[in-house]
């Protein structure tokens, strides 16, 4: 009984400890915002307050991740016991940058300091940033009308003669994994809390743009599928060769979801696979439509349209990011990790293949093709007029 009542008295005593950790956690330091924006040369100011009244005289030094970037004034206050407490502190730009400002205290607990973490940053022109919003939106644009060129063209010829079922199908599994992931980070709370768990001050990568986009992406592929099935398409087919892809990511996509499912990976991971599958697509699903072109000397049902607006959507994401970079002095967004840089300028580089091939090399084969089309339109026409004025 003794040994019971012993241990009853162990599970409280654990019991308050937790409750009185995250009590401690709720009545710490906290600030008005964690992200903020200042020019070089100019001052914005953010607050730290306290949520309840603290029982104890508290130090506290601010911490700036780099020191010739910013200045901050105070960089330390005192918290007087028992008082209510509200801090205003300025920051100064002084070098383009990104730098996160934490703090520690006298005495040193870490719930007493936290939540007290704002990431600054520091940048050069604010003009620079507003065109880089503008220049966001453009291409953000762009990309999403791009589709509507092919779908134009596929319902004026009544055929998808000339599009590459490969690329369409690459290109469907690619915007539904892409879907997966946005919609997973952006509104599943579950996966939300696992990435602010790996990354405890990072910001969640998805934005509603982005989900819409890839929606919408999925949307106009769908209709563009549709087209297939509709219109003349010949002898097109899918190939084995992208069918034998296919079964790898279906692979790679089903024994990750498997391992999620029984808790051997997380299902962040999960995500994080088909992003990585989603990545592969885009490297390779421009090159079935090349080889096609190329065999047939042709881009005769491929939509140049298409092509020009994905050139320009690609140059302006690049630009976004060359802009950035400079405003921030951030150029290892670009060079230290380039895969995003890198995926852009690899379309934009097939973006200019496939202007070559409409505009330069079968040309007089396009143009022959569209004299053809023409006059068979205009023979359509006319007897459809006679037939009108015969009836």
């Amino acid at each position: 009984m003794a040994k019971v009542l012993r241990y009853f008295v162990q599970a409280v005593a654990v019991v308050a400890m937790i409750g009185f950790g995250d009590a401690q956690d709720d009545r710490g330091f906290t600030v008005n915002t964690h992200d903020l924006t200042v020019l070089v040369n100019a001052n914005k100011t953010f607050e730290i307050y306290t949520r309840h009244n603290l029982d104890d005289n508290i130090n506290v030094k601010l911490i700036k991740q780099h020191e010739d970037h910013l200045n901050l004034y105070p960089d330390s206050f005192v918290y007087q016991a028992g008082s209510s407490f509200n801090q205003t502190i300025t920051v100064i730009g002084r070098r383009a940058g990104h730098v996160e400002i934490t703090a520690s205290s006298d005495p040193s607990e870490s719930w007493i300091t936290n939540d007290i973490f704002v990431r600054v940053v520091v940048a050069k022109s604010e003009a620079i940033i507003y065109t880089s919003i503008v220049v966001g939106w453009i291409y953000f644009v762009a990309w999403s009308v791009s589709f509507y060129p092919q779908i134009w063209t596929n319902y004026r010829r009544k055929s998808v003669e000339g599009l590459n079922f490969d690329f369409l199908t690459l290109n469907i599994v690619g915007f539904t994994l892409y879907s997966m992931f946005n919609i997973g980070l952006y509104f599943f709370h579950e996966l939300q809390d696992e990435y602010a768990e790996r990354n405890p001050r990072g910001v969640n990568p998805v934005m509603l743009n982005d989900v819409v986009f890839s929606l919408h992406a999925m949307f106009a592929t769908c209709i563009t599928i549709a087209q297939c099935f509709m219109y003349e398409h010949g002898m097109q087919r899918v190939s084995k060769i992208a069918f034998g892809l296919l079964a790898i990511f279906a692979l790679v996509v089903i024994i990750s979801a498997g391992l999620a499912g029984g808790a051997v990976i997380h299902w962040l991971d999960f995500l994080y696979y088909c992003s990585y599958v989603k990545l592969t697509i885009t490297i390779i699903k421009y090159i079935p439509q090349a080889l096609m072109n190329f065999r047939r000397k042709s881009t005769v049902g491929w939509s140049i349209g298409n092509i020009l607006l994905d050139f320009t959507g690609g140059t302006l994401s690049m630009l976004q990011m060359i802009l950035s970079a400079h405003n921030y002095d951030d150029w290892a967004s670009i060079f230290g990790d380039p895969t995003k840089f890198g995926l852009g300028l690899f379309s934009v580089l097939f973006d200019i293949f496939f202007m070559l091939q409409h505009y330069v090399f079968y040309r007089r084969s396009n143009e022959s093709s569209s004299s053809d089309l023409t006059t068979d339109t205009r023979i359509q026409d006319e007897t459809q007029s006679a037939s009108i004025e015969k009836f």
